[in-house]
């Protein structure tokens, strides 16, 4: 089968273009990477990671859009340019992998969402727990009612950032949990659905002097419990309190860290999981660790195979925009 034509719409500064780039480049028979393009003048201000895209042709976006050869685009621009650039790209009838979780205007996303429809094509988002194997794991497990009826589900997705990175906060009106918080936000509506009630508490701590939104708290009501998404930049060690609780009428899982570097590139995650024991009190259930994996193989894999027809996206549009109203909620860009 011959590889996909592709190409790549930004880089962005904090987010992970250049590695997306760098992974299509691992899998030459999957993907023919035609170009790239640097909208919103990304050359001058991000040169520092284009060292993925040496080699490649620097392209305009007119070139990729108006080119019927290249059936799909990567679009990891900035994240409040996300939106746009995917809807340029789903109106010329483009498959599309865009990064999380969007731009921050619902108005562009809905119309991004219609475009989809329209097309027909892939629409392919970002979430990097979607691909880690111990999330999928899990789901099956909830999925098949191991634990039971799901009671609450506990998400963090901390950090200890740099000045500068919690800088960049400031350029979004959602800032942590916009940024990062969508991600178990996701994670959150995979497990339990759409919630009654979303009630956000964003706040500045002010480490550092910065006037940014640097710690997101989000509670999620449902008819037969609550759930919480914690998102904090400020936080020491927060890396590795990266975790997800899951707790049902049968037992309770929890994956913490979510991930963990392990070497140069691989990652690890550790389960522990209490399945009813026998003694409550005293029980500690079981303890593992994954094999090692690389965080975007699969997920770009799994683009391809979408873009083939060898694999249906289980990610439909509709919750691909409730997910994305819910992010702007808990962020606090819109109401409820």
């Amino acid at each position: 089968m011959k590889p996909i034509k592709i190409a790549q719409i930004g880089v962005s500064g904090f987010s992970h273009g250049d590695d997306i780039f760098a992974t299509m480049r691992k899998f030459p028979n999957v993907f023919e990477l035609v170009g790239y393009v640097l909208p919103e003048n990304e050359r001058e201000r991000l040169y520092h990671k284009l060292g993925p895209f040496e080699g490649y042709p620097e392209l305009t976006l007119e070139q990729v859009l108006n080119d019927p050869e290249i059936e799909a685009v990567t679009v990891e621009t900035e994240e409040v340019y996300l939106s746009k650039y995917a809807l340029l790209a789903a109106r010329h009838g483009k498959h599309i992998h865009m990064e999380k979780p969007g731009g921050e205007d619902l108005g562009t996303f809905e119309k991004l969402i219609d475009a989809m429809r329209q097309s027909g094509k892939v629409f392919h988002t970002g979430y990097m727990y979607r691909y880690n194997p111990e999330v999928l794991e899990l789901l099956k497990k909830i999925r098949a009612g191991e634990l039971g009826q799901i009671l609450s589900v506990e998400a963090q997705m901390n950090s200890n950032h740099s000045v500068t990175s919690r800088s960049f906060l400031g350029t979004l009106k959602g800032g942590i949990m916009f940024f990062l918080g969508c991600h178990v936000i996701d994670l959150v509506m995979q497990i339990m659905g759409k919630p009654n009630r979303i009630v956000p508490f964003n706040k500045v701590t002010g480490k550092d002097g910065l006037d940014v939104l640097d710690y997101g708290l989000a509670v999620f009501e449902y008819d037969n419990g609550v759930a919480f998404a914690k998102s904090c930049s400020s936080e020491i060690g927060g890396f590795a309190r990266r975790q997800l609780v899951v707790s049902g009428t049968k037992g309770t899982a929890e994956l913490k860290p979510l991930e963990m570097h392990s070497g140069s590139t691989l990652q690890t995650t550790e389960v522990r999981e209490c399945l009813d024991p026998k003694m409550p009190w005293v029980g500690r259930g079981e303890s593992h660790v994954s094999q090692q994996y690389e965080r975007y193989d699969d997920m770009m894999l799994s683009f391809a195979a979408m873009v083939r027809g060898e694999k249906e996206n289980p990610n439909t549009l509709d919750y691909e925009l409730e997910l994305y109203r819910t992010v702007l909620i808990a962020s606090g860009i819109i109401k409820q």
